[in-house]
């Protein structure tokens, strides 16, 4: 299974021909030359994380396409089938089997509510948690994409979320917010953590891939 990084928190999976694109958001430029889409996972309803553009694009591209989200994104995009997905649940999109973890967006400020977001497990090996800290309990991580930057995110916090996690690998995403500077310093601290368990970070810029 092939992962690629693109800009902000968009990622697509590619296995034995099929892709799964994950959260197309207003950060991220238009997605083409995707291999045969077989679904769309959006964590939550933020527009750094979908777009209407993004979702009429790939289904323009490919018809019919099905798209996941929590409760809030099937409300968020009411103009689009959206199939809802929760904490627990498991499906089978071609090569790729997903499951759900956690249920709500990390707390951004108390005067803001807080809003439905899923994790999501890949194939048993990958997991990429959204706008959250949620740990996959009882599953090992063989690669791990650890938000970097959010008006949520502090990074002692996130530091915290790699060593529960403890994964093999990792790299950084939700990094559009922040400056160069900032982006490196703070890959350098999710290096030390997952380097606790030793693990390897992975230094992956838009539009680089890694394989499983």
């Amino acid at each position: 299974m092939r992962v690629t990084k693109f800009e902000h928190a968009t990622l697509t999976l590619t296995e034995a021909g099929r892709t799964l694109v994950i959260d197309p958001g207003s950060f991220t430029t238009p997605l083409t030359d995707l291999e045969d889409l077989v679904g769309i996972v959006l964590t939550h309803e933020h527009v750094d994380h979908w777009t209407p553009d993004h979702l009429d694009r790939l289904l323009k591209a490919y018809p019919g396409t099905p798209i996941y989200g929590p409760e809030g994104v099937v409300q968020a995009a009411a103009g689009y089938d959206v199939t809802a997905v929760h904490p627990g649940d498991t499906l089978e999109l071609g090569p790729f089997r997903l499951e759900f973890f956690g249920g709500r967006h990390a707390v951004i400020h108390e005067s803001i509510p807080v809003i439905d977001n899923v994790g999501v497990m890949v194939n048993d090996e990958f997991y990429y948690p959204g706008d959250s800290y949620a740990v996959p309990s009882g599953r090992e991580v063989r690669l791990l994409a650890a938000p970097l930057g959010a008006p949520w995110l502090k990074i002692g916090e996130a530091m915290d979320f790699v060593l529960a996690v403890a994964p093999r690998q990792a790299f950084g995403t939700h990094d559009m917010t922040l400056s160069v500077l900032g982006r490196d310093m703070h890959r350098s601290r999710l290096r030390w953590a997952v380097e606790q368990h030793g693990g390897e970070f992975l230094l992956l810029e838009p539009g680089d891939s890694t394989d499983l």
